[in-house]
């Protein structure tokens, strides 16, 4: 059984900590940053070792959307900024559905050449003009169009392999803060935010996507409780007016935008208490062993759906560079992507 904690690791390879942490049973997957890459070939050897040494059946995951979030850059395709996609679509739509199904493709194709197994992407998050840290990360502001693109870029990511993750639902893209360093507060009413900003995971949550990432963002008119830790917006409105099944991931507990439901083990508790399935904890290795040596009760609940959801996350025998280059899709896409 996977347990709900996805945490990160602290180098290029594993420390006696990290493995430690791996085997321990609550914890249900690992997640990747810059600081974990230096080239493919120890990219590589990393997720073999995660694989050696207990985390044979446990997702690696890492932030790997395209644009300025784009963690291993040496020996990787450049992916467009969503921004840039988007805006082909302004002139020829078409095509910037091709783009995106190709980007998605490559993204995914060449992490499951590394042996991981899922990008946290794409972001679904208009871009309302107010907020920088989605900015570029976002399609556009047109919701039909976002739907659109994204389900073009998962279907790319599944031609590889890959499962997707729709992020920050309902919308981050409507507040100016950014929930790294504050707790945002967006105050429209439900009816505007799901006429609009939810559309796109309304549209493709029973089809496309096999997991959700709710936002560390406060609805004030809907519930004072961030998305996050709200059952809301993750029972009422995910699960049951959506229907959705798969996965929902915490955004990183350690994030500004969470600390105000208290220390590690509140943040967690309340976040599948809430609905979530599993929780991230990327950064702060003290409040990482905290909850992996000291679980909250929540763990041992509900373990079988949430062990269903999570390893579906799991993409299977990796993929091979040299199949990769050899691939006259993956050249294709390859072309496309660096003349867009």
């Amino acid at each position: 059984m996977l347990g709900p904690f996805i945490i990160g690791l602290t180098g290029l390879t594993l420390s006696k900590e990290d493995i430690a942490r791996i085997q321990n049973p609550a914890v249900g997957g690992l997640i990747l940053f810059t600081r974990n890459f230096e080239s493919k070939a120890q990219l590589i050897d990393l997720v073999e070792s995660i694989r050696l040494n207990g985390g044979l059946n446990k997702p690696v995951f890492v932030d790997h959307e395209g644009g300025r979030v784009q963690r291993f850059r040496d020996g990787f395709t450049a992916i467009p900024s969503m921004r840039q996609i988007g805006q082909r679509a302004e002139t020829d739509f078409d095509d910037a559905v091709l783009l995106a199904r190709e980007a998605g493709f490559v993204m995914a194709a060449e992490l499951r050449a590394c042996g991981i197994d899922m990008s946290f992407a794409p972001v679904l998050d208009l871009d309302w003009g107010n907020s920088e840290i989605i900015g570029d990360r976002s399609f556009g502001k047109d919701a039909r169009m976002v739907s659109r693109l994204s389900s073009a870029l998962m279907n790319g990511m599944a031609l590889a392999g890959m499962q997707a993750c729709g992020k920050h639902f309902p919308g981050h893209g409507w507040v100016s803060l950014d929930s790294h360093l504050a707790l945002p507060h967006d105050n429209r009413s439900l009816n505007e935010i799901l006429k609009v900003d939810a559309l796109p995971y309304q549209l493709n949550s029973t089809l496309n996507m096999a997991s959700i990432m709710p936002a560390h963002v406060v609805y004030s008119e809907v519930d004072p409780m961030p998305a996050c830790f709200s059952s809301f917006w993750i029972q009422e409105v995910l699960r049951v007016k959506f229907s959705f099944d798969g996965a929902v991931i915490s955004d990183d507990l350690d994030m500004v935008g969470a600390h105000g439901v208290g220390d590690i083990r509140a943040r967690a508790s309340a976040a599948l208490q809430a609905g979530c399935d599993a929780v991230l904890a990327c950064n702060n290795f003290e409040d990482i062993d905290t909850l992996v040596n000291n679980p909250v009760p929540e763990v041992h609940e509900h373990m079988e759906v949430r062990n269903r959801r999570l390893s579906r996350l799991l993409s299977g025998k990796s993929l091979n560079w040299e199949s990769l280059r050899q691939s006259y899709m993956y050249q294709a896409a390859i072309d496309r992507i660096t003349n867009a």
